[in-house]
């Protein structure tokens, strides 16, 4: 009986100091310096810019620009959001998007939204907070979009 149990302890141990565990799956994301107060910021023709708005209920708001914009919503499918950012990556050259998450949207949403920017291979967004005048743009679309 003693013999099985020493092999059984030198597999059990060998196994267990040549297995190797699953690494985690990690995005990077590159954080800019800090930047100094009196440094310009870089000027961006609006028409160039795709505002996301991240809802609850799974929904997603999206506009270009800022005057007179067209809000539309989509769904974080893989038809309605990569969908939406092929088509819109191809139309405008140079796109930068703007994902600003609202009071009801999930981790999981944004995360499907830094995932779905990496698939699509856009290389140029931020991460900037809801304003006034995203939230005075989506009061008018529908009677108001649940942020």
């Amino acid at each position: 009986m003693t013999p099985l149990v020493d092999l059984a302890f030198l597999l059990l141990t060998f196994f267990m100091l040549t297995t190797t565990f699953n690494k985690p799956q990690v995005m990077e994301i590159k954080i800019p310096e800090k930047r100094d107060a009196n440094a310009v910021q870089p000027k961006i023709n609006e028409k160039h810019v795709l505002s996301l708005v991240l809802g609850g209920s799974n929904r997603i708001y999206w506009y270009i620009g800022l005057t007179e914009p067209s809000v539309q919503e989509t769904d974080y499918s893989h038809e309605g959001l990569r969908g939406m950012l092929l088509e819109q990556n191809r139309v405008i050259d140079r796109m930068v998007v703007l994902i600003k998450p609202g009071d009801k949207s999930t981790y999981e949403n944004l995360v499907i939204v830094l995932d779905e920017l990496e698939i699509t291979n856009i290389k140029r967004y931020a991460l900037v907070e809801i304003e006034e005048e995203d939230k005075n743009i989506l009061s008018n679309y529908a009677g108001g979009a649940e942020i």
